[in-house]
């Protein structure tokens, strides 16, 4: 399979890890367009949130709330939003939980600077 978060779920491909389990990760978006920006994602190659069952959905926004509250307290931020993209929305055929933590204002730090933030370093 070709798809980009299966191969980072399998470690074919690094990533900034920010929570992991036997079934889920959380990662920090590349794409830092708003400091912070994550994704929680299932490990089991999943194309869309349609799909998921109640209690996956249960279990990402858990891990969301918990990601989501790290990201707020450590890189000062007021508020955040989550969302799943759908259909012609959905860049990446791979369900993604997308957090968004406020910005105003250009971003001014690099993801490896706000991965090293949020992970303590």
């Amino acid at each position: 399979m070709d798809c980009i978060f299966c191969k980072i779920s399998k470690g074919e491909i690094p990533s900034n890890i920010l929570y992991e389990d036997e079934k889920y990760l959380a990662i920090l978006d590349l794409d830092q367009t708003k400091e912070g920006h994550s994704l929680v994602i299932p490990k089991k190659h999943i194309e869309d949130f349609t799909k998921l069952s109640a209690e996956e959905l249960k279990e990402m926004f858990n891990i969301a709330h918990n990601v989501g509250s790290m990201i707020l307290e450590k890189l000062h931020k007021n508020g955040i939003s989550y969302n799943f993209n759908y259909g012609s929305l959905q860049d990446i055929k791979h369900v993604h939980l997308h957090l968004c933590p406020e910005q105003k204002g250009k971003n001014e730090k690099t993801p490896d600077e706000v991965y090293s933030i949020l992970k303590g370093d």
